[in-house]
């Protein structure tokens, strides 16, 4: 079973789930599985539709914003801004390991505006740490604000 870490009230982070971790979300009152992991990253990966599958029987929504390792686009910002803002109750968002999907939060709260500071400390409480893209988070975070 995976660990959930808590991002914040509404958004948990985690290791590659399974189905089993499926229920264990919806008993948590997950009500959306974002997968943040390209299919076939790992031979020991369920595949993307398999958890979606889980997800959906469990009457949970299920959303798919691969990120490969080496970087994240505009796009992927946008998508993971647009999947949280459009959520209907708690969101899970996996990968191999959680960084994937804590960093990509994290550049769609700055740039949303949320504090960069407080980002940064809502990661690392939940075991993560965004200093890798803390000048995107900054960058963002400024955009947004103007």
């Amino acid at each position: 079973m995976s660990r959930f870490h808590e991002l914040s009230g509404s958004v948990l982070a985690s290791a590659q789930i399974t189905t089993a971790d499926v229920e264990l979300a919806h008993a948590e009152g997950v009500r959306l599985i974002i997968n943040n992991r390209p299919d076939g990253e790992a031979p020991d990966q369920p595949p993307g539709s398999e958890i979606e599958a889980a997800a959906r029987a469990a009457g949970i929504d299920y959303v798919a914003i691969p990120v490969s390792p080496g970087g994240f686009d505009e796009g992927q910002v946008r998508a993971m801004a647009d999947a949280l803002a459009n959520a209907d109750g708690k969101v899970l968002a996996y990968c191999r390991s959680g960084t994937r999907s804590t960093l990509l939060w994290a550049l769609a709260q700055a740039a949303a505006g949320s504090d960069p500071q407080g980002i940064a400390d809502a990661a690392a409480d939940a075991g993560y740490d965004v200093s890798p893209i803390r000048g995107a988070i900054d960058r963002l975070s400024a955009q947004a604000s103007r």
